[in-house]
């Protein structure tokens, strides 16, 4: 937990034949009322080399940005609803380009936060 309940998570990889990755996390918890909280988030991901098997390119990958709102009906019990925002970038969107694929997407995320 960072500054001022910023929860920021890194996260390494290493892999067979020398494959390593990085992966940078952060979330902050905005509170509208006791039970609706409003969550941005932010994801990037690094590689080390290209790996086409996985299509993903070396450097900076991809990037998400999303933002949830949830209601926590109790602690552990909490419906959401959100959206989400990547964008690849690099060696990784040419790889995306060269299949047809899109390197932005936009998502609409819902779910239930549940923990023990």
């Amino acid at each position: 937990m960072a500054l001022y309940a910023f929860e920021a998570e890194a996260t390494a990889f290493v892999g067979e034949n020398g494959q390593t990755a990085a992966r940078l996390e952060g979330d902050y918890d905005i509170l509208l009322t006791n039970r609706l909280i409003l969550q941005p988030t932010a994801e990037a991901n690094f590689y080390g080399k290209n790996d086409s098997e996985r299509g993903v390119g070396s450097g900076l990958a991809n990037t998400e940005l999303g933002l949830r709102l949830r209601y926590e009906i109790v602690r552990e019990f909490a419906p959401y609803i959100g959206i989400s925002w990547s964008r690849s970038y690099g060696n990784t969107a040419d790889m995306l380009r060269d299949e047809g694929e899109d390197v932005e997407e936009a998502r609409f995320v819902a779910g239930i936060r549940m923990w023990f």
